[in-house]
């Protein structure tokens, strides 16, 4: 292994992950102290990014770790969170082929960020292009521990009120949304969405309402893609 090929890659894809530090580890502690605030150790904050490393699966994941045990409703809550990373494989089959043993380690570290880049950067002439993606997969996972072991130390030291800590999950998915209603000019996605919510959370309760709600919000843009597409091309 030639260490002066490593370090030209690692140098030429940090200033590319810079932002996503930024965010990352600001959202990472607040994941952190959410996960403390709901009475888990920072180890299992620690535990899930490395091992799990889902963003919003992770935050989702804390209060299925409180609930009772429910593998089914586990699994298929966590498959329709992450259903889009197949999407973002068949993107990838082409620059991630040929990159041997660094290719698992990528498929399992790819989030939204390291997608974005991957897809659409290509390294300085003279960097090898796989260990280029390698470290930019690499740089932001690490981001994401970091954030949230700090998050979850904070919480375990710092003596303040986490009351309505909790709510944090709920704040995040709505700056989401409203970024995205102001971002775009047509909403139908985003009425797919909350009409999907609404309808199985009054048919079906608080309590069993999310995952149905998933699998409506997925059918109904499947179906509805082309108009869909069509809009947004307008």
């Amino acid at each position: 292994m030639d260490a002066h090929k490593l370090r030209r890659a690692l140098r030429a894809a940090f200033p590319h992950t810079i932002p996503i530090m930024v965010s990352f580890l600001f959202l990472g502690m607040t994941y952190g102290l959410y996960a403390r605030a709901s009475g888990l150790g920072w180890q299992w904050a620690t535990a899930m990014s490395a091992l799990v490393f889902g963003g919003s699966l992770e935050f989702v994941a804390v209060s299925m770790l409180m609930a009772p045990f429910a593998p089914l409703q586990t699994f298929l809550l966590a498959f329709v969170i992450q259903a889009r990373h197949l999407f973002y494989g068949l993107s990838l089959l082409d620059r991630y082929r040929g990159l041997g043993a660094k290719k698992p380690y990528m498929i399992w570290t790819l989030c939204d960020e390291t997608f974005s880049i991957n897809v659409s950067t290509d390294p300085p002439e003279g960097v090898d292009r796989g260990w280029f993606m390698f470290f930019i997969s690499l740089l932001d996972q690490l981001y994401w521990i970091t954030g949230a072991t700090l998050g979850g130390l904070l919480g375990s030291m710092l003596p303040f009120d986490t009351a309505g800590l909790d709510f944090i999950m709920t704040a995040m998915f709505t700056v989401f949304l409203t970024e995205q209603l102001l971002k775009e000019k047509r909403h139908g996605p985003a009425l797919i969405g909350a009409g999907a919510a609404v309808g199985c959370r009054v048919l079906l309760g608080a309590d069993s309402f999310m995952i149905p709600a998933m699998a409506a919000i997925t059918a109904l843009l499947v179906l509805f893609r082309g108009p869909i597409e069509r809009g947004l091309e307008e």
